[in-house]
């Protein structure tokens, strides 16, 4: 899934995209979000996705969670 996915920064200034669209990763995030299936993504904003496109972009996004360290501070009691 990852060849789903392109970052290039001459293109939404290097934000993650739909390989060979301009087409952005949290755009088709923000989409899911809001409750949309994947068809309606496809038949309403986006007609050159594939479902595997929007399965990706949520692959994406789980992956940069994971990488993620998250350091979390001692809160004084």
């Amino acid at each position: 899934m990852q060849e789903r996915i392109a970052v290039n920064p001459n293109i939404h200034f290097g934000k993650p995209c739909v390989a060979g669209t301009r087409i952005p990763v949290q755009s088709v995030l923000e989409l899911v979000s809001e409750g949309l299936s994947f068809e309606e993504i496809i038949q309403d904003y986006y007609p050159d996705l594939e479902i595997e496109d929007i399965r990706a972009c949520i692959q994406y996004a789980i992956d940069i969670i994971v990488a993620e360290d998250i350091h979390i501070a001692a809160v004084a009691a």
